[in-house]
């Protein structure tokens, strides 16, 4: 993880061999990152759901960690799932491995100091009291189904890419972004494709709202970016040209991942010019 300038210089670098999905550069130089931990048997046996006996290669149950770093990589906090989600309550999906659990694919720093959490193998959006680890905040399994991209919004709301794998009883599959309500846990703003299966990727996925109230979205398993006003209308769009697979990267666990050139694209953020006036200068 790290910071670079603008002609590519790195500013500053942390190194965690266990990182994974997401991370937040705070202002201050902090850094706020998921990571895993390796889970002795008698814990692991605790992880409730998944297929059976589909455990990491040394035979464990990784779970998920929070942890916020400093500059110079001192933990000034950290939250570990193991010792604050209800294994009863956070069970695995049937249809997900057992390796990883609940597989947080992002992470980010609340206005009122807590942190949100997308638990994508659980299907659940969290909110983590900073101060006691508890979970204070739960958008569970009826609402969202396999999400990325949970952020909060001006108003306090909740932003989510909800993927819509496994949605509860719905046969036909389709991404939808939706705003969610703190207060009552209500959706005050929806999009989906008005033809909702051409609007659809079943892993990774962005949702970013911007400046005016547009929203670009990241159909993350196509490489599609486009950006939909609030009536849902389309406003831009582009398609990633580029195909490309894992071959040849010395990383033999992942190239499999993709057997085939894909164009898949993480997540997608849009900046106003004066945002990155270094890039156009003159």
């Amino acid at each position: 993880m790290m910071e670079v300038d603008p002609n590519g210089n790195i500013v500053r670098e942390h190194r965690d061999p266990l990182a994974h999905h997401d991370q937040h550069h705070l202002d201050n130089g902090e850094l706020l990152y998921t990571t895993v931990e390796g889970l002795e048997p008698a814990k692991g046996a605790c992880v409730l759901g998944g297929i059976p006996e589909t455990e990491a290669p040394d035979g464990k149950v990784y779970a998920d960690c929070i942890k916020h770093v400093s500059p110079s990589g001192e933990l000034l906090w950290s939250w570990k799932a193991i010792d604050h989600l209800d294994p009863k309550k956070f069970k695995l999906q049937p249809h997900y491995p057992r390796e990883h659990w609940p597989l947080i694919n992002s992470v980010y720093p609340l206005a009122d100091g807590n942190i949100l959490a997308s638990l994508r193998s659980v299907s659940a959006v969290v909110i983590i009291s900073r101060q006691t680890g508890e979970i204070i905040w739960h958008l569970d399994s009826t609402v969202v189904a396999q999400q990325h991209c949970a952020s909060e919004l001006e108003d306090g709301s909740i932003l989510v890419f909800d993927n819509g794998t496994f949605r509860h009883h719905e046969s036909a599959t389709y991404s939808r972004v939706i705003q969610v309500s703190r207060e009552n846990k209500s959706i005050v703003w929806e999009y989906r494709d008005p033809h909702p299966m051409t609007f659809f990727t079943p892993f990774m996925g962005g949702a970013q709202r911007l400046r005016g109230g547009n929203t670009l979205i990241t159909e993350a398993a196509f490489g599609r970016i486009f950006e939909v006003t609030e009536k849902g209308e389309m406003v831009f769009e582009y398609v990633n040209p580029d195909f490309a697979d894992y071959s040849g990267l010395d990383a033999k666990e992942i190239e499999g991942y993709f057997g085939y050139p894909a164009n898949a694209l993480f997540r997608a953020y849009k900046y106003a010019p004066e945002q990155i006036p270094w890039l156009h200068p003159n």
